[in-house]
């Protein structure tokens, strides 16, 4: 009995890129043919090489379209990656101009605590508060006595605010540095005496200090060049004379909750976080030096003639 013929095997198709070579394999991507040499393993099936060069553009563009929208690598602080300084170096630039123009005014490089410039802006209690001169809170952290002072300060700020300003961007940067200044200042205006005037970065450097300190916490850092800077710190507060004790000590606290309100908001909306907890400490500040000032005597403060020189005095003012 004959047997009908066997049926052909069907015929594969040929690669795309190489009609002569017939293949079984398909593109997972485009579902085109290809040979082995022309599929590359792809997170689900294999690909073709034209669609693994155009899924790497795609992804370039996309990552270029993301990073352009602000939403690139972000630090701990949420602030995009940078090695710009400038927010640094122009703070110490700041405290150098002023200080030159002390030095200009009271014709001292040493002596500059004479200068009119020095005189109206030192954070001086009485006439802070008592006089109304609020400016002081903010001028003070630019001023300083003698070319030691600014020295030492510069050269602080340079090493920790470098670091800083990377860490949480120019912004956030500025939002810390100035409210630590308002928490030094807020705990002179507290606990100094009202007739002692006190100048100088250090009280915003200090707020770097503590939130270095919550950095190093917060990541478990090795606490090792915390610890050293605090000692040195510490013994320049408490050994040299004439420190102010009180705006180190509140510098510190300051800038240590601004930064644990920028690094442990939460992650949804952080900037908008970040800008509320850093408001709160800002208005708790100025809530306590509204409260210091209904404790100070009302004074009337200006420029006087004293022993053929410039000085500037508060007198209290005399009621009805």
């Amino acid at each position: 009995m004959s047997q009908p013929p066997n049926p052909s095997a069907p015929s594969l198709p040929g690669c795309w890129w190489h009609p002569n070579r017939p293949t079984g394999l398909s593109c997972a991507r485009c579902g085109r043919p290809a040979c082995p040499d022309c599929l590359r393993e792809a997170p689900v099936g294999f690909q073709c090489t034209d669609c693994v060069q155009t899924g790497a553009q795609q992804q370039k563009q996309q990552h270029r379209q993301y990073r352009d929208a602000g939403m690139g690598s972000r630090t701990i602080a949420g602030a995009r990656l940078s090695n710009s300084y400038t927010v640094t170096a122009t703070l110490i630039a700041v405290n150098v101009v002023v200080f030159l123009i002390t030095v200009l005014q009271a014709k001292s490089l040493f002596a500059n605590q004479v200068a009119p410039v020095e005189q109206a802006g030192v954070l001086w209690p009485s006439a802070t508060l008592g006089g109304g001169e609020l400016w002081r809170i903010f001028t003070s952290g630019f001023l300083h006595y003698g070319p030691i002072h600014i020295a030492a300060n510069a050269f602080s700020l340079w090493m920790m605010g470098r670091a800083l300003e990377q860490v949480f961007g120019k912004i956030r940067y500025l939002a810390l540095y100035f409210v630590s200044m308002l928490g030094a200042s807020t705990a002179v205006l507290l606990f100094q005496d009202v007739d002692g005037a006190t100048a100088g970065a250090s009280g915003a450097i200090f707020g770097l200090l503590g939130s270095y300190a919550v950095i190093v916490l917060k990541l478990r850092l090795n606490p090792s060049a915390l610890l050293v800077n605090l000692v040195i710190n510490a013994y320049v507060t408490f050994a040299i004379p004439g420190i102010s004790i009180y705006a180190h000590a509140g510098g510190l606290v300051t800038g240590a909750l601004v930064t644990a309100a920028m690094l442990y908001a939460p992650a949804r909306n952080l900037a908008r976080w970040q800008a509320i907890g850093t408001v709160i400490v800002a208005v708790a500040l100025v809530g306590l030096i509204s409260w210091r000032a209904t404790q100070i005597p009302t004074v009337s403060c200006e420029f006087h003639q004293f022993q053929g020189r410039t000085d500037y005095g508060c007198t209290q003012s005399r009621s009805g």
